[in-house]
């Protein structure tokens, strides 16, 4: 995962915000009305368009029956009954586009969440960092400490708990890209919090695993290492209607791309 969010942040680093952080609404139209645009160039390759409308058709049937039959509960029954399964056969026609879709749709949607959720911490914002240790690594908590650069300060901490985690109170001082140190043993693990200054893309967690790719604002932390999570809060940015942060710019890409997808459907003669 370190190497796949590397290449994912090099790549999107260039191709997002063109005209600078200061002005995200360029990336929040252009990406999800290309999502939705890609989603029915998918369908219209690998979805298996017969099946889909032979299948709607025959769940329309059955609808029809009910309504015309509805004094007779048996038949009603068996209509409903064949429905259901036809709703299945329905939701297996969209497995294999969907599949296909999966990785770039969750990689440039992680990347909107990096660049345009939050906002680096103000001036005197004081914020939570967070360690969590794997138990199987047999490491306890009382063995991390904390290293900070200057414009750092310690407000509270070390809070270190017997289920392998570790809490420390910081405040920002200085503006700038501040690099914390996080040292396990002989280890040290480098924790990114983004101070002041213009908008940019902003460090939220480092993880390990396929959960890293949700988070590429840092590098993924190692598989085989003893740290399961870094953490630091950071300022979720405001999303008019939506919720602030993440929330919002998830709900308001999956909203646009939808309502792109199904507007150009019929130029794509696509069932869906």
């Amino acid at each position: 995962m370190q190497t796949f969010n590397r290449i994912s942040n090099a790549l999107f680093d260039v191709v997002l915000a063109p005209f600078g952080h200061q002005h995200p609404l360029f990336d929040l139209l252009l990406w999800p009305t290309l999502m939705g645009v890609l989603a029915m160039a998918v369908y219209k390759a690998v979805s298996n368009q017969k099946s889909l409308e032979r299948v709607k058709g025959q769940i329309s049937m059955r609808l029809l029956e009910i309504r015309l039959f509805s004094h007779d509960i048996v038949q009603v029954l068996k209509s409903t009954a064949a429905i259901l399964g036809k709703n299945f056969l329905y939701l297996g026609n969209h497995m294999i586009p969907m599949a296909v879709m999966l990785v770039p749709f969750v990689v440039i949607l992680a990347q909107l969440v990096a660049h345009y959720a939050y906002e680096p911490s103000p001036i005197g914002s004081v914020e939570l960092l967070h360690v969590r240790l794997d138990p199987d690594a047999g490491i306890p908590a009382r063995d991390v400490t904390l290293e900070l650069p200057e414009g750092i300060a310690l407000e509270a901490g070390p809070v270190q708990t017997a289920d392998h985690q570790a809490f420390w109170r910081l405040r920002a001082e200085r503006p700038g890209d501040h690099v914390l140190a996080v040292k396990v043993g002989d280890t040290v693990y480098d924790k990114g919090w983004a101070v002041g200054g213009e908008a940019r893309r902003v460090p939220l967690k480092r993880l390990r695993g396929l959960e890293a790719v949700l988070y590429p604002g840092e590098e993924a932390l190692p598989h085989s290492g003893p740290v399961e999570s870094i953490e630091l809060g950071v300022h979720p940015h405001p999303f008019g209607p939506l919720p602030a942060g993440e929330l919002g710019i998830v709900l308001w890409t999956l909203i646009l791309s939808l309502v792109v997808g199904f507007a150009v459907k019929g130029l794509f003669g696509v069932t869906i």
